[in-house]
């Protein structure tokens, strides 16, 4: 998937060193917003593995994740991931993503966004993706509204982030909304 600034693509094992450098480099950045990891999670062997599950999950239509990349430089910039889907009835995937501190404000997650939901509508036949994004994470909270995410709520005390139960506003969209 690509759009006039990035490209989406799925990544594997393979892509584990340039992930394992973008946490590197973002560590301090994406702590505010992560769980608190061990230090197992900032190695070569923690991130392949993570990437491997990725992919089985991904073979069995569970989830789909992908490294936005900038095409001109082939540089991993980020990642983004419709996680936990579900077909039947509910037709469902939960959005994150991630962009490199460097890459920050220039409108590359709102792309990567853009580009998934219409993924997720037109390929994966989905009917709705969620989003939670703790109230504070505002340039978070920009790039779903410019997406055309809907805000639906607010979960209190909804993830431990950084060793804190944090409440998250709720987004979604469906759709119908695309159309």
């Amino acid at each position: 998937m690509q759009s006039s600034r990035i490209e989406l693509r799925t990544i594997g094992p393979g892509d584990a060193r340039a992930l394992l450098e973008l946490r590197l480099r973002n560590r301090a950045f994406f702590q505010p917003f992560e769980p608190v990891r061990d230090e197992k999670h900032y190695t070569i062997e923690e991130q392949a593995k993570e990437l491997a599950n990725g992919e089985a999950a991904a073979e069995q239509g569970q989830a789909y994740i992908y490294g936005i990349f900038l095409p001109e430089f082939d540089e991993l910039i980020g990642r983004i991931a419709l996680t936990g889907v579900s077909k039947g009835a509910f037709q469902n995937a939960y959005l994150g993503y991630f962009i490199d501190e460097a890459h920050n404000g220039q409108g590359y997650a709102t792309a990567a966004v853009s580009l998934i939901v219409r993924k997720a509508f037109d390929e994966l036949n989905l009917h709705r993706i969620q989003a939670g994004v703790m109230p504070r994470n505002e340039r978070s909270v920009r790039v779903l509204q410019k997406a055309g995410f809907r805000q639906e709520g607010l979960a209190q005390r909804y993830l431990k982030i950084n060793g804190i139960w944090e409440d998250h506003l709720l987004f979604a969209i469906t759709s119908e909304d695309e159309k």
